[in-house]
């Protein structure tokens, strides 16, 4: 358990919490214990220099920064209406993802392949999580569902997480290299491609996982439907488009080293790329609206370009 906020940026920062809903909520959390901790003399001082020591864990990360200015806005009135904030914006995260499921899972025929990229399931969100919630609610009402999980390098989301939450629900998967996603939507095994998002343009651009643009590209060339799934405190209202979000570049050792665990529980981390090179490790990139078929959302599914309702519903 975090004890101060600069612990909590510091799990955020190294992605041991990591996800949109699950960042969110921890920053609205790491915001109320800045509140909690500012001197009375400094309080607002300490506080907003805080919320910029939050607001730079993880640039692209919407989520984060609308708990941090719904927290630092609470605190600005009581400490406790701070943490009273943080706790109904996980709650909230947790309610806008069953609700994700409920609206997404109508587009999981029985007998679907579905394709995911990166993890946007229970581990990245305070519950059910948005893309995997619709496969989710598919599977637990009985229909035949397979998932072709991406393996997402650098940092592996989908081989490590989405296919470990996928084998607890039992539901049948198989981790696939990033680059034979191509090869299966052309070969007809791919009937829908779902995933999440970091944030939202007001036109629909998606900031997401990087890669995501390549599997909506080929998605829409071979005719199978690309879903987003997020909540409207995923969409950013000051970006008008997707030329406006930024876009988070990581340390180029995700690229050149693997790590993991071995058979007798020992922990290795070796380089699998040639000595002397260097790496460059954008960890988002943006799918323009035009190759979204469409967005999930808590409150329906809604057009790309259906975007800026969101601030009025």
């Amino acid at each position: 358990m975090a004890e101060n906020y600069l612990e909590c940026c510091h799990a955020i920062r190294t992605m041991m919490v990591r996800g949109a809903g699950a960042i969110g909520a921890l920053a609205g959390f790491a915001m109320a214990q800045a509140f909690g901790q500012a001197p009375v003399k400094d309080f607002m001082n300490f506080a907003a220099k805080a919320r910029k020591d939050i607001e730079s864990t993880r640039p692209t990360a919407r989520n984060l920064f609308h708990a941090t200015e719904k927290v630092f806005n609470s605190g600005t009135r009581s400490v406790k209406e701070a943490f009273e904030e943080a706790r109904r914006l996980a709650d909230k995260d947790a309610e806008d993802s069953r609700m994700i499921g409920e609206y997404g899972q109508i587009l999981m025929k029985d007998g679907f392949r579905i394709e995911t990229h990166c993890n946007a399931g229970w581990l990245a969100f305070v519950d059910y999580g948005t893309a995997l919630s619709p496969i989710y609610l598919a599977h637990s009402s009985g229909r035949k569902i397979f998932v072709y999980v991406d393996e997402t390098r650098p940092r592996g989301q989908g081989a490590r997480l989405t296919a470990w939450e996928l084998q607890q629900a039992g539901i049948p998967h198989d981790i696939i290299a990033d680059n034979a996603g191509a090869s299966l939507m052309a070969q007809g095994r791919i009937d829908l491609i779902i995933t999440g998002a970091d944030r939202i343009a007001v036109n629909g651009d998606v900031a997401n996982k990087i890669g995501t643009l390549e599997k909506a590209i080929v998605a829409r060339e071979t005719g199978i439907p690309f879903y987003v799934a997020a909540p409207s405190s995923t969409f950013d209202m000051s970006c008008q488009n997707g030329k406006d979000i930024p876009i988070e570049e990581r340390h180029e050792d995700e690229v050149l080293y693997q790590e993991g665990i071995t058979e007798d529980g020992r922990y290795v981390r070796i380089r699998v790329a040639s000595p002397g090179s260097h790496a460059c490790n954008p960890a988002f990139d943006v799918t323009p609206a035009n190759y979204i078929t469409g967005i999930i959302t808590e409150k329906g599914i809604i057009k790309p370009d259906q975007a800026s309702i969101l601030k009025i519903i």
